[in-house]
């Protein structure tokens, strides 16, 4: 089985755009040519399926329940990437407490498919789940807009995965920005606490910007890299898709999803 890259997609706060940052790095990157493992892991408040206009007939809390193997719940999205979807309004699987993340790590032990990169749409915020997935990805990138609350939940985001689960090196991507020199100066602004208080290193990944074409794109449930393949977000995103495409995947033990595996079991 061959390596594969696993990202975990994060912010500190809802509505900046996580979701979106997810399902268009993943279009792109399988347009690229990649075969790409999309997971739903806002375990309770899942949305990836709704903004695909995907209908699921069974989800992760059916996998989880024994109805099903995690082979039977994955379905293509446009684009041709995968995506295994969770459940939407599930309080039980929203407050899954670490321990009973096993289920989790047996369902994806049995995929036996091959993928180049897995993307792991965390839910918001400072979770149980967020800090599992993170810890057990190659790459934590984290999305903020310039919104004032967005920065501090991002600098609060990466506190916990540092002091939590280990994570020293994040990636930051800045969404909803009208240019590069703006997405540069606030990421610089929140490198510059980050070294002052923080023993983490972060990278800046880029900045997606701010364009209608994605509302209107979300308002059709599609997304914007399908929708308006010429929209200046479309072309970010395929940007985007080619710096991840060269981000190293470090030396594991283990091909695959093994890693994954193995790194959430620890």
């Amino acid at each position: 089985m061959s390596r594969v890259k696993v990202i975990a997609v994060a912010s500190g706060k809802g509505g900046v755009g996580k979701t979106n940052v997810s399902v268009n790095l993943a279009y792109q990157l399988s347009r690229a040519g990649r075969k790409v493992l999309l997971l739903d892991a806002d375990l309770g408040l899942a949305n990836v399926d709704i903004l695909l206009n995907l209908k699921p007939k069974r989800n992760l809390s059916d996998v989880l329940e024994g109805h099903c193997s995690l082979k039977d719940i994955l379905i293509t999205a446009p684009g041709g990437f995968k995506v295994i979807p969770a459940a939407s309004g599930k309080k039980s699987m929203a407050e899954m407490a670490q321990s009973q993340h096993a289920g989790i790590v047996m369902a994806m032990s049995e995929l036996d498919e091959d993928f180049d990169v897995m993307i792991v749409d965390t839910a918001a915020g400072i979770s149980d789940s967020v800090v599992t997935f993170s810890q057990a990805s190659h790459h934590v990138t984290v999305v903020c807009s310039d919104e004032p609350t967005s920065m501090a939940d991002a600098y609060a985001l990466i506190k916990v995965l540092s002091r939590d689960a280990g994570v020293k090196r994040f990636k930051v991507l800045r969404n909803r920005l009208a240019n590069d020199i703006e997405a540069r100066t606030g990421f610089k602004r929140l490198e510059e606490t980050a070294n002052r208080f923080l023993d983490v290193q972060l990278e800046y990944a880029g900045y997606i910007p701010d364009d209608p074409c994605v509302a209107k794109a979300v308002s059709r449930q599609r997304c914007v890299s399908e929708a308006f393949p010429a929209a200046p977000s479309t072309k970010a995103f395929q940007e985007l898709a080619k710096r991840v495409d060269s981000w190293e995947t470090p030396d594991a033990p283990h091909g695959g999803l093994e890693f994954f595996v193995d790194r959430m079991s620890s």
